[in-house]
């Protein structure tokens, strides 16, 4: 990662998935061309705030002649790095690490499970979208033996960090945690933490703030 990436604000991070979504849809729909007005018509973000955040990786756009949707939707996926073929892992084979084994649009954004864990022994061996859900005590030995970028941790709280630690061990470069609890992990693993309790208040904030 170069220098200048290194100092993109992450609300600007924030915002390239919803700029790649959006820009898929518009080549679904045969749209080639788009000004920043015309996406910040759409996206509910300034046209300002567009170019400046483009401008972070190197604007993409000439003036009076708008953005080229395909080159604009590809650059975005290299920049969210989709195009890397991202191995991943899901720890934890409940509710939630089902549903997310199931989500099938990991694979179109370039994705690829490549095991599921789980310590429950009704669980063990079973079988999630043609995936055998292994042991929790494979885990070193089965990132030993293959490419794993990304874990998902869908374990209780009380097993997050003991979890997090092992694969941190084992060279994971990346996690997803929803286990309700901040990971404080070495800085160069990428740590996501989902807090879908949040995302719920913050809902109830946006419905309930002009009453």
């Amino acid at each position: 990662m170069s220098d200048s990436e290194k100092k993109v604000p992450e609300v600007v991070i924030k915002r390239l998935p919803r700029y790649y979504r959006y820009l898929g849809e518009l080549l679904k729909q045969g749209i080639t061309r788009i000004s920043s007005n015309a996406l910040s018509d759409k996206m509910n973000v300034t046209a300002s705030q567009i170019r400046q955040d483009f401008n972070y990786f190197g604007g993409f756009g000439q003036q009076g002649y708008g953005y080229n949707v395909e080159h604009l939707y590809n650059e975005m996926g290299d920049i969210l790095g989709l195009h890397d073929n991202d191995t991943m892992i899901i720890v934890g084979a409940g509710n939630l690490g089902r549903a997310l084994a199931n989500h099938n649009p990991f694979l179109k954004r370039g994705f690829k499970l490549v095991g599921i864990f789980d310590n429950d022994e009704k669980v063990i061996g079973s079988v999630i979208n043609g995936m055998k859900v292994l042991s929790v005590d494979e885990l070193e030995s089965f990132m030993s033996k293959n490419r794993v970028d990304i874990g998902i941790l869908t374990v209780p709280k009380s097993a997050v960090y003991e979890t997090a630690e092992r694969l941190a061990k084992s060279g994971i470069k990346g996690l997803l945690n929803f286990a309700y609890t901040e990971l404080d992990l070495p800085k160069e693993i990428a740590v996501e933490n989902v807090h879908m309790s949040d995302a719920l208040m913050i809902l109830a904030y946006n419905i309930h703030r002009d009453e």
